[in-house]
């Protein structure tokens, strides 16, 4: 085959013009399509009921894991208690310089759960997920005070995958 055999070929193909369909086949695909309505197009508020639930639920998810989680956000906020079985009277001055004679510091493990996940270029990672809940508790038994602070968080460790 020489180096001109394909450039004829391609010429003589864009020489040649397609046959006209035969006139059954036309009116066979004519019967054969849905009839178009020739009436305005249906709007939004024409849809089935199932479709515009479906489409407010697609809202409502994102919507309640997002209000749940202020929620708990929320609930979980850091508190600070003073409490004091001697209240000071308005016109006594009050002292505010605390000396602690009784401390105590606690950490609780509340969660520990591993989650894995995909970075951008598609390697998996794991994280280790560990909650905690860090509780200060200072005592002053010369003035009858007592401050409890609970604090909780959220420590994630990542531990990569190598694959092979």
């Amino acid at each position: 085959m020489s180096k001109s055999e394909p450039e004829d070929f391609e010429q003589e193909l864009q020489k040649l013009r397609p046959a006209n369909s035969p006139e059954e086949l036309l009116s066979r695909l004519a019967q054969a399509l849905p009839e178009r309505r020739t009436g305005p197009a249906p709007r939004a508020g024409n849809r089935p009921l199932t479709r515009r639930w479906s489409s407010m639920l697609r809202w409502l998810a994102p919507a309640t894991i997002a209000a749940s989680i202020c929620l708990a956000l929320w609930f979980l906020r850091p508190t600070s208690a003073v409490t004091s079985p001697h209240r000071p009277s308005a016109t006594r001055p009050v002292d505010s310089a605390l000396t602690a004679d009784k401390v105590e510091i606690d950490r609780q493990l509340v969660v520990d759960f591993d989650a894995v996940a995909r970075l951008a270029d598609g390697r998996p990672v794991r994280f280790r997920c560990r909650e905690w809940m860090d509780q200060v508790l200072l005592q002053d038994s010369g003035k009858g005070v007592v401050v409890e602070q609970r604090v909780p968080r959220l420590e994630v460790v990542p531990i990569g995958f190598e694959t092979y």
